[in-house]
């Protein structure tokens, strides 16, 4: 930036429980699954749909196992910049 102040990311970390994927029909659960991870960001950063931003790795992570079979819950870290809208949805650092 010109002013020369760097931006800081500020982060949470949340196991989003995808446990209502078992309602969906099979060869719909992992783009459900995707969906859900996007409506609990919404719920809990109370940002819009559209500046939520869900790495690559986390899409892998959720089709690792096919589209029938997601993961029952995933753990996330949220990352944002206070005062900007953008808000990106990563693995952890583990």
């Amino acid at each position: 930036m010109a002013d020369g102040k760097e931006k800081e990311f500020k982060e949470l970390v949340y196991t989003i429980p995808l446990r209502d994927l078992q309602r969906v029909p099979r060869t719909r659960r992992a783009p459900k699954a995707i969906k859900l991870i996007r409506e609990y960001v919404v719920r809990h950063r109370k940002a819009e749909p559209d500046n939520i931003w869900i790495d690559k790795e986390v899409n892998e992570a959720i089709w690792a196992r096919g589209i029938e079979n997601p993961p029952n819950k995933i753990t996330l870290k949220v990352a944002w910049v206070e005062g900007e809208d953008l808000v990106e949805v990563l693995l952890p650092d583990e």
